[in-house]
């Protein structure tokens, strides 16, 4: 989120657009029916959002729910990680570009140090949360800190995820050629120690799993621009003010908000929810273009998470 764009006076949404827990909880149990059983938290941050905790213990309640994971800035973990693993929290994504906080604030245009990052991953670690670390890698930018955090991340045995810097939205200034590719990246991290490749553990993973020989430290790359997972998604995403989303790509979204505030029984919401689904015709990695890059009006990553 480029501070040039949103400053200290962008004006976010009021309260009364997002969705309540109670509206959050009633739509995740139309979803488990259709057979949903992992949920991720993301944002923008998540952890601004009051009494998270509390939402975590709802959701973690319901039938069908096998996983609960939180993607995160970080910031927060020290204050919360024990409180949201107690209340059902099983995993965390902590976003770090940089070990060095030069680099780090380089590519998170915000004043916070990575040194705040690291107390947040220690104290996730020590409240019994699963930890992986994603990086997003551009050219030139913070490349050199790709072999730095990976060596950080084998000596605590946390997974490392890379991710190719992606055309998401329209603020990021992508460019091809500030990509490091994901054939690039296992060059870099090979020279740290030997690698091979894992086997996927389940339909739609996104990232392509390696282990260090002889170990059981892996890293992962996420790698939508140089490869393509379209064929094998499995993600629907659900944006803070109800608006879900069948692509991280997507150009628009349908407004489940409004459904579920115009007084539509659980049986309207879940046919909704099939119908989207079943009409999906999402490929845009499989047909991105310099053109469709250009033109196609994504909506901003922040938005709509991970």
């Amino acid at each position: 989120m480029p501070a040039d764009v949103f400053g200290e006076d962008y004006v976010f949404m009021r309260e009364e657009e997002l969705l309540s827990f109670d509206e959050i909880e009633r739509v995740v149990k139309q979803f488990t029916s259709l057979g949903v059983k992992k949920l991720r938290l993301t944002g923008g941050e998540p952890l601004l959002r009051k009494n998270v905790p509390n939402l975590i213990q709802r959701l973690a309640r319901i039938e069908g729910i096998e996983d609960i994971a939180l993607t995160t800035n970080g910031v927060y973990l020290v204050k919360q990680a024990k409180a949201l693993k107690e209340a059902g929290l099983m995993r965390v994504n902590v976003s770090l570009d940089a070990l060095d906080t030069e680099i780090f604030q380089k590519m998170n245009g915000r004043n916070v140090t990575s040194k705040v990052v690291l107390k947040g991953i220690d104290a996730a670690i020590d409240a019994g949360l699963h930890v992986k670390i994603n990086m997003v890698v551009k050219k030139n930018v913070n490349e050199n800190q790709v072999v730095k955090l990976a060596s950080y991340c084998k000596e605590k045995n946390i997974t490392l995820r890379f991710i190719e810097f992606m055309d998401v939205g329209q603020t990021n200034g992508w460019d091809f050629s500030q990509v490091v590719t994901k054939k690039e990246l296992l060059k870099l991290v090979s020279t740290i120690a030997p690698l091979e490749e894992v086997e996927r553990e389940y339909l739609g993973e996104v990232a392509s799993r390696y282990r260090y020989v002889g170990t059981d430290s892996e890293i992962g790359i996420i790698s939508s621009v140089s490869d393509t997972f379209c064929g094998n998604c499995t993600r629907a995403r659900i944006s803070a003010n109800g608006i879900i989303y069948t692509c991280l790509f997507a150009e628009k979204g349908f407004d489940l908000r409004a459904l579920v505030r115009s007084g539509a029984t659980d049986a309207e919401i879940n046919a909704a929810i099939t119908d989207i689904w079943r009409s999906r015709v999402d490929k845009y990695s499989e047909e991105r273009t310099e053109e469709t890059v250009k033109k196609r009006k994504k909506i901003e990553m922040s938005y709509i998470g991970g």
